[in-house]
């Protein structure tokens, strides 16, 4: 693959000035925002001089996964539906949605298309860099020829670069009552989750080119566009 055309990230909303400095140094020209309407109007994106926006959500709007800070408002709340076990299963719950449902689809179809034909440098963020941009790097790099098992890897990375997210979690935790153990599997990633994608997209559409041309509906065009562009 060549290098500098795609990045992906977790929330663009907070950069000190030396994270800053780093960030217009890579010559942004698309920004990809997949988080939901409420977050993106929350906390709006710093946006690099001249590069293109375009918000692009992959979760229906009243996806519990959508709107997750809000889950932690009441404390009893979070507790029922993150306690004792549930938040695991909240996350593969997550993952069925980014695979299934009409809003991912058509969403993750937009973020091809646009590293296929739009301006490069591109980056593509969400809030924690790890679940919806985690099956969006993961979808580009399958459709590139990755492997499987470099995928993976390249997945789990964004388990050394979730200090942001566990700031904000163990504040979430405090105010809810529920102990660390019990948010922890949603601050991380794990094979299994991105493993139970893949096989949710094998059990939907047959397997991956299925999902590509039933699912997402990408044309050949815009697939040998994006491997002319990104493959050496």
């Amino acid at each position: 693959m060549r290098a500098g055309l795609l990045y992906r990230s977790d929330a663009l909303h907070t950069l000190t000035e030396d994270e800053l400095t780093a960030y217009h140094g890579f010559g942004i020209r698309q920004l990809i925002d997949l988080r939901s309407a409420h977050e993106r109007d929350r906390l709006p994106d710093l946006i690099p001089d001249g590069a293109e926006y375009a918000a692009i959500g992959v979760q229906k709007t009243e996806a519990a996964g959508a709107n997750f800070v809000d889950l932690f408002a009441d404390p009893e709340q979070a507790r029922l539906m993150f306690g004792d076990g549930a938040a695991e299963r909240f996350m593969f719950d997550v993952y069925r949605g980014l695979v299934t449902d009409t809003e991912a689809l058509e969403g993750y179809r937009d973020l091809v298309e646009r590293a296929a034909e739009g301006p490069t440098a591109l980056v593509f963020h969400c809030s924690a860099g790890k679940d919806r941009t985690g099956w969006g790097a993961a979808l580009l790099l399958t459709l590139l020829g990755v492997d499987r098992e470099v995928v993976v890897t390249d997945y789990v990375a964004s388990n050394e670069r979730q200090a942001a997210t566990d700031h904000w979690m163990r504040k979430l935790s405090r105010h809810s009552g529920l102990p660390w153990s019990d948010i922890e599997p949603m601050t991380r990633v794990k094979p299994d989750y991105l493993n139970s994608a893949f096989g949710l997209v094998d059990e939907h559409y047959g397997s991956f080119d299925g999902y590509v041309v039933d699912g997402l509906k990408l044309s050949d065009a815009t697939i040998t566009s994006l491997r002319n562009r990104m493959l050496d």
